[in-house]
């Protein structure tokens, strides 16, 4: 929940669910993932920082037992990849799918989601997207390096997708944290 200054709070919209829920909620989640996209300009990405990342993440999932699959691939290049204690097979199947739908539409998997939401249902209930190629779930998030706009895609499965899409953003802070200090 969310809280401003003298007014109600406002429950956190939740894309799992199926129950109807403020649009308020919706757009305010919107508005949090564009402004991560906003602060998470990097000054570079290389196989070094991608290593960093990769590393970030396998530290937060083992320290938090979490049963999940880590990947950064830079165009077709896998430049990270891991699965946890408990991931399974299927993690490697929505690793892909939100990875292709992060590198298609040049914005977070969950983002894409959301704002097939806004028009009033869903991005999967329209006949173009193929949902055995794309996922419109969070945990997928484009590295932006400044002035040059997404230059890969870290990825996390095994959570529920605001989990996964939050793990993801947590290790963005840091390594741009780290940039930014070294």
């Amino acid at each position: 929940m969310t809280q401003d200054s003298g007014t109600a709070a406002l429950p956190a919209f939740d894309p799992d669910s199926a129950e109807e829920q403020p649009a308020e909620s919706l757009a305010a989640m919107i508005g949090q993932i564009e402004g991560e996209i906003a602060e998470l300009q990097f000054p570079r990405f290389t196989k070094d920082d991608a290593l960093a990342l990769g590393l970030e993440l396998v530290e937060r999932g083992k320290e938090a037992n979490l049963p999940i699959a880590i990947d950064i691939t830079k165009g077709e290049q896998v430049l990270f990849h891991v699965a946890l204690e408990g991931a399974t097979p299927d993690n490697e199947g929505w690793v892909r799918a939100k990875q292709r739908t992060a590198l298609r539409y040049e914005e977070p998997s969950l983002l894409v989601g959301l704002r097939g939401r806004a028009g009033g249902g869903r991005i999967e209930d329209n006949a173009w997207f193929d949902q055995s190629t794309y996922a419109a779930h969070g945990g997928a998030f484009p590295v932006y390096v400044r002035d040059v706009g997404a230059v890969a895609v870290v990825t996390v499965s095994g959570l529920p997708q605001v989990a996964d899409h939050r793990l993801v953003v947590e290790a963005l802070r840091e390594i741009h944290r780290s940039m930014r200090l070294g």
